[in-house]
């Protein structure tokens, strides 16, 4: 399966000659000043606007839509300090309101050795982010009438017809039923088809997935049909589990159902029209500098490099298919393009991707049939369609709104719109968190958005 990369205009790709150029019926073939000016010239006409300009959406002084600059001030602070010296290396903030952006900077630097400073447009890798994608890509096909959200798994990828629920036994020696209802694409979107996902008493459903391994595969089909050997750690719609092998068969249910491989159907039907030109699964190697070094910390409490192919070597894939649960790289420019058509109601720029009563639809808690309705993460949170649903502000413990929606990638980059406030506010760092307990850096991200809530006038 092909891997789909930022495209550039023709004219900026490197490595391509220039037409011949007539000049006074001289003829004048890659005279610098001459070649300089067309492909500026070309650079202009083949890239919107707000790319030229290097920004992603209209800009506005904060007091023009309701932010107090003096208070903003708070969050330039803050940020300066949680990228210094005993920090993280570096960070992208954006915070846009009415559909201006009133505030986006960059802090600290963009490798470990802090030499480069961190760009505004650094490109980072934003893991699970990429479940917002992969939903709208969903409810795209969904509008087009070609699924539909109670639809089974089974009807689009074969071996789910009977799935199995491990009710006990160990890896080596399962016991299984049959589970009492269908897998259907709401139960994967919402994360209630009941896979193992770390909870309680999942463990030795967890250690038969590894075995199984479906993240070993190199396509979504194959993907798929390993995954079809997996049984549930619990019945579909019973429970929240976070997991991703969900929106990885999605992704798998967007090609099989659209007919184009799911880098294809997201560059044409979402990249390009929202003119996302950093987001893709990978980035080209003319760009790969501007990728930033992603850094955990080791066990002498210092950070380091992190493991991995993308970390060695920053821009390639970071899954052998092409995952719709975290494969993607992007800006904080670009995502907040993306998160702009979702609080503008589906539409951006004249760009309409989905209709306003879908993203209403995607923006409620479809958590309605626990009790309580809320995320393993959060007594607070509901889940909507590709991200959180706030649905107790004071609960949660934190300055926001009921109704407010986002979610997270597991290198520390977060996002989250707010209807309510006609509000959006992107972070994006690049640390991994350690999983053992150890000493780490302390994690920001509700500082980041109390400092934008206090804000607004």
């Amino acid at each position: 399966m092909p891997v789909a990369t930022p495209r550039l205009p023709a004219a900026s790709r490197p490595g391509e000659d220039l037409p011949m150029i007539e000049v006074r019926s001289t003829p004048v073939r890659r005279d610098t000043a001459w070649t300089s000016l067309l492909a500026a010239v070309l650079l202009c006409v083949a890239l919107p606007s707000w790319a030229t300009d290097a920004t992603p959406l209209p800009d506005s002084r904060p007091d023009a839509q309701g932010v107090s600059s003096a208070r903003l001030q708070r969050l330039h602070d803050y940020m300066r300090r949680a990228t210094g010296d005993d920090g993280y290396l570096g960070g992208v903030t954006l915070v846009a309101r009415n559909g201006h952006i009133v505030d986006w900077q960059a802090y600290g630097h963009a490798d470990l050795a802090r030499r480069a400073p961190m760009r505004k447009d650094a490109i980072f890798r934003i893991y699970s982010m990429t479940k917002t994608v992969t939903s709208v890509a969903v409810m795209m096909l969904v509008e087009e009438g070609k699924l539909t959200l109670d639809d089974p798994l089974s009807r689009y990828l074969p071996g789910f017809q009977a799935p199995q629920v491990m009710i006990g036994g160990t890896a080596d020696a399962p016991k299984l039923r049959a589970a009492d209802k269908p897998i259907t694409l709401h139960a994967l979107l919402t994360h209630t088809a009941g896979y193992p996902a770390g909870r309680k008493g999942d463990e030795q459903a967890v250690k038969l997935m590894e075995r199984i391994d479906p993240h070993g595969a190199t396509d979504l089909r194959g993907f798929a049909e390993r995954m079809s050997h997996v049984p549930l750690a619990a019945d579909p719609g019973t429970r929240f589990g976070y997991d991703g092998a969900s929106l990885e068969l999605l992704a798998r249910v967007v090609e099989v159902v659209s007919g184009q491989s799911f880098d294809s159907f997201l560059q044409q039907r979402i990249f390009d029209p929202l003119a996302m030109h950093d987001t893709g699964f990978s980035v080209p190697p003319a760009q790969r500098t501007r990728v930033v070094d992603i850094t955990t910390t080791g066990s002498d409490g210092r950070l380091r490099i992190a493991d991995g192919p993308s970390a060695r070597h920053p821009g390639v894939p970071l899954n052998d298919y092409t995952s719709g649960a975290g494969g993607l790289y992007s800006t904080a420019g670009d995502y907040a393009r993306f998160a702009q058509m979702l609080l503008d109601g589906g539409t951006l720029d004249g760009h309409e991707l989905l209709g306003r009563k879908t993203v209403e639809l995607m923006l409620r808690n479809h958590l309605t049939m626990l009790d309580p309705p809320v995320t393993q993460f959060s007594d607070a949170e509901g889940f909507g369609i590709g991200g959180y649903v706030v649905i107790d502000a004071a609960k949660r413990g934190q300055l926001g709104s009921p109704g407010q929606f986002g979610w997270t990638g597991a290198a520390s980059t977060y996002y989250s719109i707010d209807p309510h406030e006609h509000l959006l506010a992107i972070l994006m760092l690049q640390h991994l968190p350690r999983e053992d307990g150890g000493k780490d850096l302390p994690r920001i991200s509700r500082n980041f958005y109390d400092l934008v809530y206090q804000a607004l006038q």
